[in-house]
């Protein structure tokens, strides 16, 4: 799995014009799963990305998890992020998961991530999605299960 873990101020997720997902300070995650991966792959990413220290302390200074701001979560899948562009000029997505095992993945990761008591909002599996993101820093990072 990969996943690109941005500290936002505010995030929302737009689906044929009505808000489906909307947080305010914590992060948004876009989620995506490759094949191969499997419920562990997305129980260490969800741990991973829930105790990432990238919140600052009152010095400044990246200390601070989402868990311990109490933010907000918001996941957004995206097979895109399995996209191969080395050869010719359209990206391969041979990499990515099938949509069934990918929805699955994409589930028990956000699962997992409500029972570490975070608040998650999510966006729509296979949906054609208007992503807001209000990054805060910026600070952005890529973030693999393997």
């Amino acid at each position: 799995m990969i996943s690109v873990v941005q500290r936002v101020l505010s995030s929302s997720v737009t689906v044929d014009g009505k808000i489906v997902g909307k947080i305010e300070q914590g992060a948004n995650i876009l989620l995506g799963v490759a094949n191969g991966d499997t419920e562990k792959d997305a129980e260490y990413l969800a741990a991973k990305v829930a105790n990432l220290r990238i919140f600052e302390d009152n010095q400044g200074k990246m200390n601070r998890s989402l868990i311990d701001i109490g933010g907000q979560m918001i996941v957004v899948s995206q097979f895109t992020l399995l996209g191969d562009c080395r050869k010719g000029r359209r990206p391969s997505f041979i990499k990515a998961a099938e949509p069934a095992l990918a929805e699955r993945l994409y589930q028990h990761f956000v699962d997992r991530v409500r029972k570490l008591d975070i608040d998650t909002q999510t966006g729509r599996f296979g949906a054609l999605m208007q992503v807001n993101i209000v990054n805060d820093g910026p600070v952005t990072l890529l973030v693999y299960s393997r």
